[in-house]
């Protein structure tokens, strides 16, 4: 998904405004310079997908070397990279030390949303409502079949059950999450979410709506209008977001204007409650008993033409372009304030 999110945002930049440099990261955590990518780009004739091949690029040296060549204008990074290494601000934080403006969330905000737990506490502090959720150390279901295991899945489903959903607290693209529905299947679900992360969330199935709403600014934060998903399968999983294209991306799905306007001020919140920058895809659900309750903030959604952050942003009157420079823009402005932050 990033390698295609890529391939998008060089296709629609304008260069009449940037000198666009991709650059890959590979699954071993190697920077290199797109080579391909940049002659597809200068041919006019981009591939479906980007990928991250080339020479060797070292980013504190090169990012560096760019903040010091003020003759060509300053740059500015933008991070397609999805999950833990990009989204959970790791990324983040060694463009901080390179002192390279970025587009997005900076570490605290990225970190916090990445992790479900820690950004469930922070909403649940601010008032938000959110789904019942049980946060599990991988310690507490490492044995299978003991005492305290059968204790732990029955007490689960016992609280939030009859069906559950399984989550690695650090983790995105649905990676990791399974559909509980007793006790041996749950005791499958703790397992594969292990495999991801050492924490995991086990949180009651919501009968209702999912819909989602695109957040845009830094502390003055604009949200869209709603999307709506409409799931190919059980749940929106990863097969459905990325291989099936099974589920429906509805904008401007039927909603009351006042729930609507609702959605939005809670996106709002929430946006500013884990200290996000620069954009933010915020989900939610509408329960069949009349309950709102967010579930995730994604601080990297989607970036692709038919993703839904830029289609909301679209169908507000923003263009895939426009919406482009505007992400710039907040970058720029959210690193001079910084700068002036810390007297650099």
């Amino acid at each position: 998904m990033s390698c295609i999110s890529a391939r998008h945002v060089l296709a629609a930049a304008d260069l009449t405004r940037y000198e666009v440099l991709p650059v890959g990261i590979d699954r071993d955590g190697h920077w290199s310079l797109a080579e391909a990518a940049c002659a597809a780009l200068a041919a006019g004739d981009l591939p479906d997908r980007l990928e991250p091949t080339g020479p060797a690029w070292d980013p504190l040296v090169r990012l560096a070397e760019y903040g010091s060549n003020r003759e060509s204008g300053p740059a500015v990074v933008f991070p397609l990279v999805h999950g833990p290494l990009g989204e959970d601000g790791t990324l983040q934080g060694l463009l901080e030390l390179a002192d390279a403006p970025y587009i997005g969330s900076g570490v605290l905000g990225s970190s916090l949303a990445m992790d479900k737990m820690a950004a469930k506490e922070v909403l649940t502090h601010h008032n938000i409502d959110q789904v019942r959720h049980r946060p599990v150390h991988a310690d507490r279901f490492s044995n299978p079949g003991s005492d305290g295991h059968r204790s732990l899945v029955a007490n689960l489903l016992a609280d939030l059950g009859p069906t559950v959903f399984v989550k690695p607290a650090n983790m995105g693209s649905s990676v990791g999450v399974s559909r509980a529905v007793d006790e041996a299947t749950l005791t499958d679900a703790l397992a594969v979410a292990a495999h991801y992360d050492e924490w995991v969330v086990v949180e009651e199935a919501i009968t209702g709506r999912e819909l989602e709403f695109a957040v845009l600014g830094n502390y003055s934060p604009q949200v869209s209008g709603p999307g709506e998903i409409q799931p190919g399968a059980d749940f929106y999983d990863y097969s459905d977001k990325y291989e099936t294209g099974g589920a429906q991306l509805i904008i401007e799905p039927s909603l009351s204007p006042d729930i609507a306007v609702r959605f939005q001020e809670i996106a709002a919140r929430a946006f500013l409650a884990l200290r996000c920058a620069g954009m933010a895809r915020v989900d939610f659900f509408l329960a069949d008993d009349g309950r709102m309750l967010l579930n995730e903030v994604n601080t990297i959604p989607g970036f692709t033409p038919i993703s839904m952050y830029p289609r909301l942003w679209e169908a507000a009157g923003l263009s895939y372009s426009g919406l482009i420079d505007r992400l710039v823009d907040l970058a720029f402005e959210r690193h001079a304030r910084r700068r002036r932050n810390t007297m650099r």
